[in-house]
């Protein structure tokens, strides 16, 4: 479940990389720029953006496969697209393509907001963004908004002006209202970030999944494709979302579980990887017969090409993440779920024979869609006992790294509620023993709270910013990371904590960016070589960039020189001050 709870050494020098080591970064991250950029791309591409991804990429994609093959990149995504959630398909939270933000010019006195997009919502996905985009024959920059109200909206990047707005409520229908529950409150329409692919379509298209209510109480939920450049439907959509899988758990009848609407709702940011749409079904209000459904779409037909429930035969197993991204090396899927039956009685392969993977951080194949290995904690069953989520967090895939003889390691960490970090080999996940976590590395100590959220990858540095804690710098070396922050915020993060984002010019003039939830919302700026080092915060010049209240599970979108903050009802802008 996801309810509310109650409530030194400077990392290594950018100099110690080589110009061969920077390369191999960039290429392997920019596979990923723009996720969803293309089918080709599965990790999309921000060319040199260097979004770097983990393993790939920087906007979309990962390169960081298992195996550590590079996906090819979109013909279409420029290094300065956002296509995805946290910029790449290994969800690093980098955009390594920003060339007018710097150290040196992020302050109150050059830099705050320059702009408020309104809306007609709460914004919960993440802002995406394209750049050179042509409408009506003119090329434009642009940012797609999208609310819990059903809109999607186009604003122009550089002036700001609306270039269209669709309402993505069928005929008659309003957006689910939010039945009772305040966890996503007062209404339920967008709540996941989209994923855009530029080369799908004329213009290219973004998708998104939206909730609504019919007049007679129905709960539905569709997928839509929209032409980038008009908001029109594309491919025959939407699609209405409904699913059928073996087995004798929540709602089963006869063997048969049924997707219900009205107890799911789709938080997971989308996921596109080689022309299909991923997409992960928490439980709303975490009531009712619910388990964990993960399907997945065509993004040419938007026909339904795959269907898992992760607890077929128990309960519960939502997949929430707080709104993180599914991570993906190009080829398979990453994910953790949250609280629900895990099978302990295990098959001659270590896989659970009733199929039943709750708390759990699973690789799925893309095609067929299924469980190809998995870890699940020690203390997986007490975890879900006692509302402990494993999967109130993201997953993020690393770059390649080696170990201090050579060997080249694949990796992968996640971490939840139990505030530790648990680091994969995504070769061979580590599965469940009773007795111990057999996997390559487990921080315990490090994060002083709880994770609701994604952390961030730079530079041979992972950044995490969990539940009342600063946000820590942990190096990796020798394929390990370290259990001892080497730097940290000054600030500390209510909750739901912080989700970083790094804006970089390639290695240099990095800054990570977070957003504070809060009455009165926050973004920071910190040196991203050394935290202790903040650069600027939202607060510092009275109310000049303040926007009310913070919103939570949200993470900063920077491009084109911008950084952009979903609020309550609409999106803040800052840029340099003119």
């Amino acid at each position: 479940m996801h309810r509310q709870p109650s409530a030194a050494l400077a990392p290594r020098s950018l100099a110690r990389f080589s110009k061969a080591t920077v390369a191999l970064t960039l290429a392997l991250f920019c596979t990923a720029c723009g996720n969803g950029s293309s089918d080709n791309a599965s990790t999309s591409s921000s060319d040199a953006s260097g979004n770097s991804g983990s393993v790939s990429g920087s906007n979309t994609g990962s390169n960081a496969g298992s195996g550590g093959s590079s996906p090819s990149t979109s013909t279409n995504a420029l290094a300065t697209d956002v296509l995805t959630h946290h910029n790449d398909l290994a969800r690093t939270g980098q955009m390594l393509a920003e060339t007018t933000l710097t150290p040196s010019n992020v302050n109150s006195s050059s830099f705050g907001k320059v702009a408020f997009l309104s809306a007609d919502g709460k914004v919960d996905g993440q802002p995406l963004s394209v750049t050179s985009l042509s409408i009506g024959g003119t090329k434009h920059n642009v940012v797609y908004v999208v609310t819990e109200h059903n809109s999607v909206y186009a604003y122009d990047a550089d002036n700001y002006a609306l270039l269209w707005q669709v309402s993505l409520n069928g005929a008659n229908e309003t957006p689910s209202d939010n039945r009772g529950c305040t966890d996503i409150t007062p209404e339920i329409g967008i709540t996941s970030t989209p994923v855009i692919d530029r080369n799908r379509g004329t213009n290219g298209a973004l998708y998104a999944v939206a909730m609504t209510k019919d007049v007679s109480g129905g709960i539905h939920h569709r997928l839509h494709a929209l032409d980038l450049a008009s908001g029109a439907e594309l491919f025959g959509g939407p699609r209405e979302i409904s699913a059928t899988h073996p087995g004798s758990g929540g709602n089963s009848v006869n063997g048969v579980l049924t997707f219900d609407p009205s107890l799911h709702t789709e938080r997971v940011a989308l996921t596109l990887v080689n022309g299909n749409i991923f997409m992960g079904w928490t439980a709303h209000c975490m009531a009712g017969a619910y388990t964990g459904w993960i399907m997945s779409y065509s993004a040419d037909t938007l026909q339904q090409t795959g269907v898992v429930n992760v607890a077929p035969n128990g309960h519960q197993g939502s997949v929430w993440m707080a709104g993180s991204g599914m991570a993906s090396d190009g080829t398979s899927i990453y994910v953790v779920d949250g609280n629900g039956t895990f099978g302990t009685t295990l098959d001659g392969n270590g896989f659970p024979v009733d199929s039943d993977f709750g708390n759990s951080f699973m690789k799925l194949s893309a095609s067929p869609l299924k469980v190809t290995d998995y870890f699940a904690p020690l203390d997986v069953v007490q975890l879900a006992n006692a509302d402990g989520d494993f999967g109130s967090g993201g997953a993020m895939l690393l770059p390649d790294q080696k170990t201090a003889d050579g060997t080249v390691k694949h990796l992968a960490v996640a971490a939840g509620k139990d505030n530790k970090i648990y680091v994969v080999d995504r070769d061979a996940m580590g599965k469940f023993s009773p007795t111990s976590n057999n996997i390559w590395q487990v921080l315990t100590g490090t994060l002083a709270g709880g994770i609701w959220g994604s952390p961030a990858y730079f530079n041979g540095t992972v950044y995490y910013g969990a539940l009342n804690d600063n946000i820590k710098a942990l190096p990796v070396t020798n394929a390990l990371l370290a259990t001892v922050a080497a730097s940290k915020s000054p600030t500390t993060f209510a909750y739901p904590g912080a989700v970083p984002a790094i804006s970089a010019n390639g290695t240099s003039n990095a800054i990570l960016w977070a957003a504070e939830n809060g009455t009165t919302g926050a973004l920071h700026a910190y040196d991203a070589t050394s935290l202790g080092r903040e650069l600027y915060n939202s607060n510092q010049a009275g109310t000049r960039d303040q926007w009310g209240a913070g919103n939570k599970f949200i993470t900063p979108m920077i491009s084109r020189g911008k950084v952009y903050v979903g609020a309550t009802n609409g999106v803040a802008v800052f840029g340099l001050l003119h």
